[in-house]
């Protein structure tokens, strides 16, 4: 093989990898803004009585990455509780509140929980 061909062929699997990390990555959102707007959620909610603390009773790490993912992909907030809430959330609050709890799965680089 001649030179050319081996840099066309690294550049092609460099290409290759580096689409394949973004498509990798999870959910496109703002974890910042999803840990603030998922807080605010419970906070409206409690303040409506519909639940006891204004800390969610869910937390990040209490779920794995599929497990969030198939929480967001059929819409399913009724474990949530607080529905009201949850409807009122546009897609950006929601993909971003789906970031940050997919981020901080338990089976994520770094888990979380609310605190």
């Amino acid at each position: 093989m001649n030179k050319k061909m081996i840099v066309s062929l690294l550049a092609l699997m460099f290409l290759l990898v580096s689409t394949a990390l973004c498509f990798a990555e999870g959910p496109n959102g703002n974890k910042r803004k999803g840990k603030y707007t998922y807080r605010k959620v419970y906070k409206a909610c409690a303040a409506r009585g519909e639940v006891d603390s204004k800390k969610p009773h869910i937390s990040p790490s209490d779920k794995t990455m599929a497990q969030w993912e198939r929480i967001f992909d059929t819409r399913d907030f009724s474990e949530f509780k607080c529905g009201q809430e949850w409807g009122a959330l546009t897609d950006e609050e929601t993909q971003d509140i789906y970031a940050y709890l997919y981020g901080y799965a338990a089976d994520s680089p770094s888990p979380a929980t609310c605190k």
